[in-house]
């Protein structure tokens, strides 16, 4: 009875969500978990299509990463970049589907990104033909001011697991640091995707993942 419970507060949500996001210019999907995440995103993407991905433990969990190396696709692998993973980088603003997800959403439909380097909000904003942004209702938060609260929550964990050797990875707090591995320091925030509708395509997942 409590998971039906969780399930139908996640849906509800989701359900909220996705109408905002819709009148904002977005398409958007709910689907219940991991597996239906990757069935619906390789549906979406024709085979032969040239694919890239931003960083993502969410991207990973669902087995995306698995499927655009399945050889249905071109894939810019930046896992697999052997030599100058920024040239893979520059290349992804031409690639036909970019694939990535956010570090939170509000309830007023605002999607938002913070990047080390800044490759992904830059390919989300601007240059790759689709964009196929997966959410998961973990990353669900009430405002602007919220989401920033769970960037400086979430990121230790991040710079954690990358082994980067940030003051937060070893205290386990935001130290707002100038450390040179810094993850934290592009901050990209879509307010809407109106002049672009279409372009930009949001999974919405009731199952809680990546970090």
């Amino acid at each position: 009875m409590r998971e039906k419970l969780y399930l139908f507060k996640y849906e509800n949500i989701s359900s909220k969500i996705s109408s905002v996001l819709k009148k904002k210019g977005y398409d958007t999907y709910i689907v219940s978990n991991r597996d239906e995440v990757r069935a619906l995103v390789e549906s979406l993407i024709p085979e032969g299509s040239t694919v890239s991905s931003g960083g993502s433990l969410t991207l990973q969990e669902c087995g995306i990463l698995d499927l655009l190396r399945s050889g249905k696709y071109r894939f810019l692998d930046r896992y697999e970049a052997s030599t100058d993973i920024e040239k893979l980088q520059r290349e992804t603003f031409y690639c036909d589907y970019y694939l990535c997800s956010a570090n939170a959403v509000t309830e007023n439909g605002e999607l938002v990104f913070m990047d080390g380097v800044g490759n992904r909000v830059a390919a989300v904003s601007y240059g790759p033909k689709n964009v196929l942004i997966v959410v998961s209702v973990n990353k669900v938060v009430k405002d602007l001011n919220a989401a920033r609260e769970r960037i400086r929550y979430i990121a230790p964990m991040n710079a954690k697991r990358l082994n980067l050797s940030t003051p937060c990875a070893q205290t386990g707090f935001c130290c707002d640091c100038d450390s040179d591995q810094r993850i934290c320091q592009n901050l990209l925030i879509l307010e809407s995707s109106t002049r672009t509708s279409g372009r930009i395509t949001v999974v919405l997942v009731t199952e809680e993942l990546g970090l």
